[in-house]
């Protein structure tokens, strides 16, 4: 990745490329990384279901194609749009998600978008993001972050959104205290 050291980065910990705006009433988050990889390589590793599992949650046997349905962890799946290799989007029970790729020089600019309804979850859900999609470069250069290894500063991560975004940190703190309880 060519932006390990945005402005928002403090040296030594954990940089973060998620913003917040609401779109409608709801909440948009919005993730843009500059990657060192083609659109063809990041549209592969978006859209081939093998390849997304590497580094994605919940990956879906997709083709995809708009209008391909599926259900994934006791929701629907729908995906809106597709615009190979550039724009990929879908609904998960009722949350819009996307991937848009354009072509920067020789890389390439990724963005994540989610939307959805609880703005007091959105700290913790812009740390699970950013999480995920720290693992996207590695796998994109053929090495692989574990899960737990890219979860590894989700705390930290959580608390500078929190932080960002001016919400409560409480209910992702109390969101990590019960994984480590549960660990134990």
């Amino acid at each position: 990745m060519t932006n390990q050291k945005p402005e928002n980065a403090t040296e030594g910990g954990p940089v973060i490329h998620g913003t917040l705006e609401m779109l409608d009433g709801r909440v948009c988050l919005r993730f843009e990384l500059n990657l060192d990889h083609s659109v063809e390589n990041v549209w592969r590793a978006v859209s081939v279901p093998d390849e997304l599992r590497r580094w994605f949650p919940g990956a879906v046997d997709w083709t995809p194609e708009a209008g391909e349905t599926f259900e994934a962890g006791g929701a629907l799946l729908e995906v809106t749009e597709v615009d190979v290799p550039h724009h990929l989007a879908w609904t998960y029970a009722g949350q819009l998600q996307s991937f848009e790729l354009a072509d920067v020089g020789d890389g390439c600019r990724f963005a994540f978008v989610h939307v959805f309804d609880d703005l007091p979850l959105a700290a913790q859900t812009a740390a699970g993001w950013e999480s995920y999609l720290m693992r996207l470069d590695p796998h994109l250069r053929g090495e692989h972050l574990t899960e737990a290894n890219a979860h590894g500063q989700w705390a930290e991560i959580h608390e500078l959104y929190a932080e960002r975004f001016g919400v409560d940190p409480e209910p992702g703190r109390k969101f990590a205290e019960a994984l480590r309880s549960a660990e134990s």
